[in-house]
């Protein structure tokens, strides 16, 4: 049998930790764990959250991200079924604590989690449930 010449595909190993799995109603899967009402994600740990609606989300809300040692590169915030934007005083809030801030629907700031972690960087997400 001949060698094989030309580029080899290879699959890129799997981040550590919580990567979302899949999505069910509106909630999202990591492994055969469902969380139906929002999810807090670490590079580390995945936790139930009790999203508040939209329009009640403040600083405060966010305040255990900016408290985690080492602080994160920036929040992926999945804003749920559709993209909205932050306003920009909670925008300038969160960002006064040392860490960005990216706002998307919560499908695309899942799928962009898994992207992000497979490359090592150092974030965090709140998805909104969809």
């Amino acid at each position: 049998m001949p060698a094989r010449t030309g580029p080899m595909m290879q699959r890129e190993p799997a981040p550590s930790g919580p990567v979302v799995t899949g999505f069910s109603g509106t909630g999202f899967k990591i492994g055969d764990t469902l969380y139906p009402t929002g999810l807090w994600i670490t590079p580390s740990e995945a936790h139930s959250w009790d999203a508040p609606a939209f329009d009640e989300l403040n600083a405060a809300t966010f305040a255990p991200f900016l408290a985690l040692s080492p602080p994160p590169e920036f929040l992926l915030l999945g804003t749920g079924a559709t993209m909205r934007a932050l306003p920009a005083a909670l925008r300038q809030a969160i960002e006064a604590g040392g860490v960005g801030v990216e706002a998307m629907d919560s499908r695309a700031a899942a799928r962009a989690w898994g992207v992000l972690r497979g490359e090592g960087r150092w974030i965090v997400a709140a998805l909104m449930p969809l």
